[in-house]
C-alpha cells in the first residue's frame, strides 16, 4: 500500500507446507486462491501470526535472470532467521515467477538476493471461509480463517453462540487459528465478527451451524 520500496530482502526458495499448513495453519496453498504464490515472512512481516494472509508485491532487478516484473505473494508461514530487517522465503513457484522466461530454475539457484517490495491489498475471488479445527468441542472451539481479501489478515475474531448472545473475543491460538475456551459449553449456530488490520469489521451470521463438526470447512457469504 504505497510505492515499491528499495529495501534489502534476503530470500531462499522453499516449498510451501501443504500438509501441516505451516505457521499460519492454512493448508493446500498450492490450490486457489493462493495457487502456490506464497512466502514465509520474518518478524515484522509475520507479526506473530497476525500477518497471516497479508499480500506483498515483490520484484527483483539486480540479477541478470530477473524479469523486473512484480508478482504478488501471500504470507502463509514464518522464518525468523535474522538474515535481514525484512526477509521473505518464497515458494519455488513464486521464486521462479520473478525470472525472465526460461530462467526460473537458474534464478532459484541464486538462493539469496535483494528485492523490492511493498504491502498491497489482497484481491481474491470467493468469500471468507472458516475451518473448525480438529479437537474442537463445546468447551474448546478453534477456528481457522482463510481467503480474506483487502488487508488479507485478521487482528481480532469474536464469537456469538446461541446460548449466550453478544460477541465475545476469541484468543489467537497460533497463526490464523483463533480459539474460544469456556467452562460452559457453547451451542451453535455460531456467528463470527472479524476485524481486519485497518479496523474494518464484518459479521458472518450463523456461519457455523448447530450441527457443526470438527475438521470441517464452512463457507460464509461475506468478504472485505
Amino acid at each position: 500500500m504505497g510505492s515499491l520500496a528499495n529495501k534489502i530482502v534476503a530470500m531462499a526458495a522453499v516449498l510451501a507446507a501443504l500438509v501441516t499448513g505451516g505457521a499460519c495453519g492454512i493448508k493446500n496453498v498450492n490450490l486457489p486462491p493462493y495457487n502456490g504464490f506464497t512466502a514465509c515472512g520474518n518478524v515484522p512481516i509475520f507479526k506473530d501470526g497476525k500477518g497471516c494472509g497479508s499480500c506483498y508485491e515483490v520484484r527483483c532487478k539486480e540479477m541478470p535472470e530477473c524479469s523486473g516484473n512484480p508478482i504478488t505473494v501471500f504470507i502463509t508461514d514464518m522464518n525468523y532467521e535474522p538474515i535481514a530487517p525484512y526477509h521473505f522465503d518464497f515458494s519455488g513457484k513464486a521464486f521462479g515467477s520473478l525470472a525472465k522466461p526460461g530462467l526460473n530454475d537458474k534464478l532459484r539457484h541464486c538462493g539469496i538476493m535483494n528485492v523490492e517490495f511493498r504491502r498491497v491489498r489482497c484481491k481474491l475471488g470467493g468469500k471468507i471461509m472458516f475451518h473448525v479445527e480438529k479437537g474442537s468441542n463445546p468447551n474448546y472451539l478453534a477456528v481457522l480463517v482463510k481467503n480474506v481479501a483487502d488487508d488479507g489478515n485478521i487482528v481480532l475474531m469474536e464469537l456469538e453462540d446461541k446460548a449466550s448472545p453478544g460477541f465475545k473475543p476469541m484468543k489467537q491460538s497460533w497463526g490464523a487459528v483463533w480459539r474460544f475456551d469456556t467452562p460452559k459449553p457453547v451451542k451453535g449456530p455460531f456467528s463470527i465478527r472479524l476485524t481486519s488490520e485497518s479496523g474494518k469489521k464484518l459479521v458472518a451470521p450463523n456461519v457455523i451451524p448447530a450441527t457443526w463438526k470438527p475438521d470441517t470447512l464452512y463457507n460464509s457469504n461475506i468478504q472485505f
